[in-house]
């Protein structure tokens, strides 16, 4: 294969004969490193040609350097040359070499890949980990590939060796966790291999590298099935609507709870590792006292007690060796309060003032009895969100006074008892 820098081409082939599978490949260096040539991976320097040809009629001149860059080059002599054309058999592999023509000058490095065998032996789990990340010990050799630019600056040339597993991912269309394939791509691979713990259990499998892959011989290892030992679980609270007009709420917009009784489903989806889990109810945020501990991953909770509350889901692996905590949802429930209104307007069916409601928050429990003048009951009411209508056994009551006697506790404990008048203004 032939390139051309500048007025120059540079030529590789093999025991003198075309390069027809492109078997040395050509990478573009960085300008900091002075490689204008670029680098050039070959598999094999054993029978490798590199020639060099120029319009210049000065004659080409090689020159190589190592580690210690350009300004240390030696001049090597050529295999043969031909007028302008000049090459080198069986070049030294990780080298640099300088062409001069001496109009210009071409500076590349030849990378011998054969000197970077890619081997993968084994891979097992390292007894350094935590429950976040996962530490593989690599048995094999995949080491770094570097090369020097003239300054004599160390660089890397990324091997892109593959490393794929899967693990768990939250999919918010599915609601559930699916199974997903991770590749994460190596420069090269030392003693070990760090990467996210897998939520699910799965093979590691290596593949590489870049170079091995473009000449068909690409390496692959399959590692055995790994379990799954890191946790994690997705949370969410579904407060059950309230629809009551009469009710006044102190939860802010975006928050849990308010006026009592709230209800919530508390719903959690855990990975594979979490064999053992639990809501954990407390009145305080450190959890240092818990009343109420819950197994189930989805319940249904009903929260009558003025203050707030913390919940969280906690979740272990088998041996307790990694733990997992949601989130802490705060259910604050206010103060009661219960107030009594003293007219309405029930026969115009406007829509205004048609009911007689109380007006209420964080009642937990409530009874109310209406009665007529003469001391008869003629309507009662077993929850704060019911109204009455001005109706007594389906036809609309005379207007007038009447009477009504209210025994109510709150989430906070408050007791009430209330009695009033209840006025019906005839208003059609």
């Amino acid at each position: 294969m032939a390139w051309h820098v500048a007025a120059t081409d540079i030529t590789f082939s093999w025991n003198g004969s075309a390069d027809e599978s492109g078997n040395v490949i050509r990478l573009d260096a960085p300008a900091s490193t002075g490689l204008n040539g670029g680098i050039y991976v070959a598999p094999s320097v054993k029978g490798l040609r590199i020639e060099a040809s120029s319009p210049s009629s000065s004659g080409i001149k090689w020159h190589k350097f190592t580690s210690m860059g350009a300004a240390y080059a030696q001049e090597i002599e050529a295999t043969a040359n031909h007028g302008n054309q000049s090459w080198l058999d069986n070049p030294e592999g990780n080298a640099g070499y300088i062409v001069d023509d001496g109009k210009q000058q071409v500076y590349l490095w030849i990378v011998d890949h054969s000197s970077y065998p890619l081997i993968f032996s084994s891979l097992s789990e390292s007894d350094s980990h935590d429950c976040q990340y996962l530490d593989l010990d690599f048995s094999g050799s995949a080491d770094e590939i570097v090369y020097f630019g003239i300054n004599g600056r160390r660089n890397t040339l990324p091997r892109d060796i593959s490393l794929t597993y899967t693990t768990l991912e939250w999919d918010d269309s599915r609601d559930q966790y699916i199974q997903t394939g991770v590749d994460t791509i190596l420069d090269h691979i030392s003693k070990n291999i760090h990467v996210s713990a897998p939520l699910c259990a799965t093979t590691f499998t290596l593949t590489g590298d870049r170079f091995a892959k473009t000449w068909g011989r690409e390496v692959t290892y399959t590692s055995p099935l790994f379990p799954a030992r890191s946790i994690t679980a997705h949370t969410e609270v579904i407060s059950t609507e309230r629809t009551a007009d009469n009710e006044t709420s102190t939860a802010s917009p975006g928050t849990l709870g308010g006026s009592a009784p709230y209800t919530a489903t508390f719903r959690a989806e855990v990975s594979d590792a979490a064999v053992f889990h639990e809501w954990q109810f407390s009145r305080s945020p450190d959890f240092q006292e818990i009343y109420l501990r819950e197994p189930e991953t989805t319940f249904t909770h009903t929260f009558d007690e003025r203050g707030t509350t913390y919940v969280r889901l906690y979740c272990t692996n088998d041996d307790a060796s990694c733990e997992y905590f949601s989130e802490t949802y705060e259910v604050g429930i206010g103060e009661s309060s219960l107030k009594c209104p003293n007219a309405f307007t029930p026969f115009n069916q406007d829509g205004v003032n048609d009911e007689w409601k109380v007006s209420y928050s964080s009642i937990i429990e409530y009874e109310c009895h209406i009665f007529n003048r003469y001391g008869k009951k003629i309507v009662s009411l077993s929850d704060p969100s019911q109204g009455w209508d001005g109706r007594s056994g389906g036809k609309f009551v005379a207007p007038g006074t009447y009477y009504y006697v209210i025994k109510a506790r709150g989430a906070d404990g408050k007791n009430y008892k209330l009695s009033g008048d209840i006025n019906i203004i005839e208003h059609r």
